[in-house]
């Protein structure tokens, strides 16, 4: 079924369900000779793992990566990519398909359930499916692999949260980002934000939040028109599934602004701000990237919530399980995923128009 591959010349096809085997992805396009081994991988998975925070889901995953194909060691022990499809497993080890028995012939409110029902003509009721936010670990896994790739480049990608709860960060001190649980630049707001989901998580409730991530990148990356890069990130980050709205640099407050305002001033030096969050007419400028991602609460709640049935009949349900409060923190690392997946594309997109424009200018061009 189309729509489980992203990505032109650095592609990550992932598949799995949440309450199956396991999960996993195939990248095809990664060029030969970056190192690569499960330990770093692990790394970027263990970020997303349950269990850093009280919101967090009791469901215990070790998310243990295995490399199947498409690397080898080298006689000096590295190990390195072929540059033939990497192919990574996650197997699933604590999945509990029966908790979900009393939900498989209800749509739970806020689910995919309904659309997915309505789009195959059938559901998999043991949890989310393809539906859900389990199959974000293959992207964790497919985007540390990205993230090699773009080190080579000095490039680098990192994710934090302004926001959850109605509680924001005022500060942006992105060296305490790991000292806590959620990723939150502001210490002191970090201590609010867990103090909020104690409290919503007695109401039998979830919270939302925003998640900022910001990348060094060098200008020339993406492409004028259809696939510029400001929609590209829009669609790599939009096509998480807790994610309800992209911004990048001003974002929505540039509607606000005047254009003498919102216009980044340039100098001998470079730009003199960065409202164009370090894209202008889809191209990167070399300032760094600014984007930020509205996160809708997690739609499990176990208060009583109105719905139908497979018969169209009005029922209520709790829905219970094993959930997070927040998709925050867990889906910081996703963020980041899914920004080094469309950079390392878009990156391997530059490096292949710079080379044909070298060959052009040695041949003394096409004519």
């Amino acid at each position: 079924m189309a729509g489980n591959t992203f990505g032109t010349l650095f592609r990550v096809t992932t598949w799995g369900e949440s309450h199956g085997r396991g999960v996993g992805a195939v990248i095809d396009g990664c060029p030969p000779g970056i190192e690569l081994t499960p330990e770093i991988i692990q790394q970027e998975l263990d970020k997303r793992r349950p269990g850093k925070s009280k919101g967090e889901s009791p469901r215990k995953e070790p998310d243990q990566v295995e490399i199947l194909s498409g690397t080898f060691v080298t006689d000096e022990g590295c190990e390195l990519t072929t540059g033939t499809p990497i192919s990574l497993v996650i197997f699933n080890r604590d999945a509990h398909s029966k908790s979900y028995d009393h939900l498989k012939d209800v749509f739970r409110p806020g689910h995919g359930d309904m659309t997915y029902q309505t789009k195959y003509g059938i559901r998999d009721h043991r949890g989310g499916g393809r539906a859900s936010a389990r199959d974000t670990a293959a992207r964790v896994a497919a985007g540390a692999v990205a993230g090699r790739l773009l080190k080579a480049y000095n490039m680098e990608v990192t994710g934090y949260t302004v926001a959850l709860g109605g509680v924001r960060a005022v500060k942006r001190d992105l060296t305490v980002i790991n000292d806590n649980p959620l990723f939150c630049p502001d210490p002191e707001a970090a201590g609010q934000m867990t103090a909020r989901i104690s409290e919503v998580r007695a109401q039998g409730d979830t919270l939302g939040g925003i998640v900022e991530i910001v990348a060094s990148c060098p200008p020339g990356l993406g492409e004028p028109v259809f696939d510029k890069l400001d929609g590209e990130l829009a669609r790599a980050l939009m096509s998480i599934g807790a994610v309800k709205g992209v911004e990048i640099g001003a974002g929505f407050q540039a509607a606000g602004m005047l254009g003498s305002e919102n216009n980044d001033p340039i100098s001998p030096a470079g730009f003199q701000g960065n409202n164009a969050g370090g894209i202008l007419a889809g191209i990167s400028n070399g300032e760094h990237l600014v984007v930020r991602v509205a996160v809708k609460p997690i739609p499990s709640i176990s208060r009583e919530q109105q719905t139908v049935n497979l018969k169209n009949e009005s029922v209520s349900i709790k829905v219970g399980g094993r959930h997070d409060i927040s998709a925050i923190p867990r889906i910081v690392p996703v963020c980041e995923a899914m920004v080094r997946l469309t950079l390392a594309d878009h990156l391997l997109r530059q490096l292949v128009l710079v080379e044909t424009r070298r060959t052009l200018r040695k041949s003394g061009g096409n004519g």
